[in-house]
């Protein structure tokens, strides 16, 4: 719109400014060519008798101001005052004065007209003279006076109408403007705010029959393409996590149980810790898969809960106990808790990536800290480890990255896993950490009401 008003300003502009100077010229043109015929006209009725009669001369001037609609006088060669329609000036006034050039250039035998100010009148006048010759011989000149208002106002007026004229048709030009911008943003407001729904998870929002330029209508079918498939992808997803969810369930009772059996009938004390080790790795699996469950069923549509920091740090603490003494590893909680917004089983999730990550890579005291501020809850996880070298800090919740100086045996999935799921619930995941000084991976979720 704004580039429509400004082109079609520009051609106003162009045209009106244009046409109102030659209005003004044409009809100041007129108005001198009709006061010089006047004028000449009145000339060619004084003759050599006639300008020594004053009786006569006065008649012939004074019948002349009446057509002319002005003041008109008559003056001698040597440019005195003979004869005056007004009456105002005494005879034998000089008035080829540099005050009155029309007079003197008329003397000169030359017609002459001009528009100037009149300091007697205090406006614009027209002046206009002409010399009255007689077989060659200059006798004298005639002037005419009239006031230019008339004609100044008249071009106001023509001004004032090519204005409104003008403030119109930018006025339909916006209006024209904003009904093509409504009809071609239209279809695009709506593919928007269907684009939109679709980002929030609803896969059966479509943008149907979108009229418009015959792009946008490509752009509308394309857009429902790409739905239809994400929407197949997604539902794929979900089947292949229900599925593989629900196949491994009986492989994992058959373990357990198993274990189970092979701890109760184990000679030796050594050899019954480490089937017990296995055991809670089983159990570990098994909470996994019925994660993968949850997941499943609500991989778009998740609701939070009010989870409290404090419970899920001791559990997480009870949970990793016996598998941190195994890797040389202590896990302590501290801190004021709080209350988080955020499904319960993928804090547990999280935490236990994070105690996951810093007992195999930093043996030693691990430590959970909890608290609040500013309308925010937090968790982080601390270690002593040899820290993370800067070149590797921007990269450790990428997937499958692992840095240089990870030890083997692990996937390089628990950052990138532990950062999906905080972000899923609004949160945000961050790590600081030095060579040489341990690593904090802090969690930053919003405060449940």
């Amino acid at each position: 719109m704004l580039a429509f008003t400004y082109v079609l300003a520009v051609l106003i502009i162009a045209l009106g400014v244009p046409l109102t100077v030659n209005l003004q010229r044409r009809a100041t043109s007129e108005l001198t060519t009709q006061a010089l015929l006047q004028a000449q006209g009145i000339a060619a009725q004084i003759g050599s008798d006639t300008i020594d009669g004053p009786t006569r001369l006065d008649r012939i001037v004074t019948q002349a101001a009446e057509q002319v609609g002005g003041r008109v006088i008559v003056v001698d060669a040597e440019g005195f005052l003979v004869a005056d329609s007004d009456g105002s000036v005494a005879p034998e006034t000089l008035y080829a004065t540099p005050g009155r050039p029309e007079i003197q250039r008329a003397l000169q035998r030359e017609a002459f007209s001009q528009i100037r100010d009149s300091i007697d009148l205090g406006h614009d006048i027209m002046a206009t003279a002409v010399p009255i010759q007689d077989e060659g011989r200059l006798l004298g000149a005639v002037r005419i006076t009239r006031s230019v208002q008339q004609v100044n106002d008249n071009i106001r007026n023509v001004t004032i109408g090519l204005g409104a004229i003008g403030v119109a048709a930018l006025a339909a030009g916006m209006l024209l403007a904003f009904w093509l911008a409504g009809s071609l943003s239209r279809p695009l407001t709506r593919l928007a705010a269907v684009a939109k729904r679709l980002g929030y998870g609803d896969l059966s929002a479509r943008a149907g029959d979108v009229s418009g330029a015959r792009e946008v209508e490509e752009l509308g079918r394309s857009f429902d393409e790409m739905a239809d498939r994400l929407e197949r992808s997604v539902q794929a997803q979900r089947e292949f996590v229900a599925n593989a969810s629900h196949q491994l369930r009986t492989p994992l009772t058959a373990m357990k149980l198993r274990l189970e059996g092979a701890i109760a009938e184990a000679p030796e004390e050594a050899v019954r810790k480490r089937l017990e080790a296995a055991d809670l790795e089983v159990d570990r699996l098994s909470g996994i898969v019925d994660r993968l469950l949850v997941m499943a069923r609500e991989i778009e549509e998740g609701t939070s809960a009010n989870v409290d920091l404090g419970e899920a740090v001791d559990r997480a603490v009870l949970r990793w106990n016996g598998r941190a003494e195994e890797r040389d590893s202590t896990v302590i909680a501290r801190g004021d808790g709080g209350s988080a917004r955020v499904d319960p089983t993928d804090l547990d999730q999280i935490l236990d990536n994070l105690l996951d990550n810093a007992t195999s890579h930093a043996p030693g005291e691990v430590t959970i800290e909890s608290g609040g501020a500013n309308g925010r809850v937090f968790v982080a996880v601390l270690d002593r480890g040899p820290g993370i070298a800067p070149e590797d800090l921007a990269r450790v919740t990428e997937r499958f990255y692992r840095g240089r100086g990870a030890p083997s045996g692990g996937s390089g999935l628990g950052l990138a896993i532990a950062r999906q799921l905080v972000e899923k619930w609004g949160g945000t995941l961050n790590v600081d950490s030095a060579l040489g000084e341990g690593t904090r991976v802090e969690v930053r979720l919003d405060a449940a009401p």
